[in-house]
């Protein structure tokens, strides 16, 4: 039945060693995973900041959507402390 007389040869010393030192890695890292996800409490989700008016025309002008002109104009009307804008 067992052609080898239960002893191990070179290669089936290998194989046990590694065999056992990948369960051991495994068993350590989902011990680790459990611990941490257990441990760490909620995070905050990352905030978008939108950009400013100004960056936005900013980017338009360096994409070339916008002459320099248009820009300046553009530039003007956000500068200006005008509140009556949206009156009609």
């Amino acid at each position: 039945m067992y052609p080898n007389h239960h002893d191990m040869s070179g290669w089936d010393w290998f194989a046990a060693s590694v065999g056992g030192v990948l369960f051991w890695a495994l068993i350590i890292t989902v011990a680790v995973l459990l611990y941490r996800s257990l441990t760490v409490g909620p995070q905050q989700p990352p905030t978008h900041v939108p950009p400013s008016p100004e960056q936005l025309l900013a980017e338009r002008f360096a994409r070339g959507e916008i002459d320099e002109e248009e820009y300046r104009r553009r530039m003007s009307v956000l500068d200006s402390d005008d509140v009556g804008l949206t009156k009609r």
